[in-house]
């Protein structure tokens, strides 16, 4: 039996904490139980492979047990290889940084929160490509990584671990923050499987989120890059930026540094003077210049506040969502993505649902994107014929 398991500490925990100048002693739960993994030993024996929770052929949004799209739950890497799954949803609830807090239930919110479309997820149809990404895709949820509580710095080997036990298959991890702290076990991870100096990421921000630590803290939702970039030896020319237009970031020495160490950033100010579909093919082309394989990092706070309000540092004027989610799909489909995260999505802060309704569509893009590549279809900037109109011209 393994020392991680629950099953073996039935005893209660004692533990000394220092009150003024008296010694408490304190019984309930062990400082590390979030990290202790369930001990199966005594489950009932089953076949490795995707475990699908559904009791009925349609399930509307507000029925059935809350997994991303209602798919099928995986719970270790052998179920993954026996489903021969090609992605894995998987949570990471951490927030502790600065701004407003609540991004530890972003992904909760993004599994459940959905008001319209079914959990039938072999119902769901692009409606700009006519693919159905479920049906081409073999698509599960993979739980949540275990995250402290009350340390930001112990959860960063937990998740870069689950996610690296993702991709270590084959499959393609989506994980949903949580804040973009997680950018750096994420990314990490991938280059674990793939090759720190092969692995480039496509980062839509409106934070450049390369500081060298937050009020001396290194591990941060400001920091993540700077910690790949100087601890995981992932190059700086191997970063593109995409909607950066903070008020109070980059200043002029992180500025400096961005352009010494080669990250390519896009500013709101070069899309709003060469248009967004200009900048975003450019930003395609160098995520192809360089890197064997892609990472996408969406910080929901990329788009406009008026898209997504329900984040903890809002900032105008932002990409719209009519920008964003078919650049996110082209990226998916045009480029070699073996890794994506979604993070900063404050569902507390959401009056209309607006922005989880948003970080759960832009997931549908990219798995649009993802089946897309795998069938060999054309671009860039593919439509179906059926739905993109008559050609520049011809129209009646």
């Amino acid at each position: 039996m393994s020392d991680r398991s629950v099953a073996s500490r039935h005893h209660r925990h004692q533990a000394t904490v220092r009150a003024g100048r008296e010694e408490l002693v304190v019984e309930g739960v062990p400082p590390d139980a979030w990290k202790w993994e369930i001990d199966r030993t005594s489950d009932p024996r089953r076949e490795p492979g995707p475990i699908n929770l559904q009791r009925y052929a349609f399930v509307p949004a507000y029925a059935g047990i809350a997994t991303f799209f209602g798919l099928p739950l995986c719970l270790n890497p052998d179920d993954l290889r026996a489903g021969h799954v090609d992605v894995a949803v998987v949570g990471a609830p951490v927030d502790m940084s600065t701004g407003h807090r609540g991004a530890a239930y972003g992904p909760r919110a993004i599994r459940s929160d959905e008001r319209i479309l079914p959990n039938t997820p072999q119902m769901l149809v692009n409606p700009s490509t006519r693919i159905k990404p479920f049906e081409e895709l073999t698509v599960v949820d993979y739980g949540d990584a275990a995250v402290d509580p009350f340390s930001i710095d112990n959860s960063m080997e937990p998740i870069r671990a689950l996610v690296r036990e993702i991709a270590g298959t084959g499959a393609i991890p989506i994980v949903l923050g949580g804040d973009h702290s997680i950018l750096w076990p994420d990314a990490a991870a991938v280059a674990d499987v793939y090759g720190a100096g092969k692995v480039g990421v496509i980062h839509f921000d409106a934070h450049p989120d390369c500081s060298h630590d937050l009020f001396g803290h290194p591990a941060s939702h400001a920091t993540p890059i700077r910690r790949l970039i100087e601890d995981e030896h992932v190059p700086g020319r191997n970063f593109i930026q995409i909607g950066l237009r903070s008020a109070i970031a980059p200043d002029d020495e992180l500025f400096d540094w961005m352009r010494e160490h080669g990250l390519r950033a896009h500013f709101m100010a070069e899309i709003d003077r060469r248009g967004f579909d200009v900048v975003l093919q450019q930003a395609i082309d160098e995520a192809l210049d360089g890197p064997e394989y892609l990472f996408l990092s969406l910080d929901i706070d990329v788009l406009d506040p008026a898209f997504a309000p329900g984040t903890g540092t809002p900032e105008p004027p932002g990409l719209t969502n009519r920008e964003l989610l078919p650049a996110i799909r082209r990226i998916c489909h045009e480029t070699p993505v073996v890794g994506m995260d979604v993070v900063e999505v404050a569902p507390h802060l959401d009056p209309g649902y607006t922005t989880t309704m948003n970080a759960r569509r832009a997931i549908f893009e990219a798995l649009t994107g993802i089946a897309m590549r795998r069938k060999g279809m054309p671009g860039p900037a593919y439509l179906d014929p059926g739905v993109d109109g008559p050609p520049p011209g011809q129209q009646t």
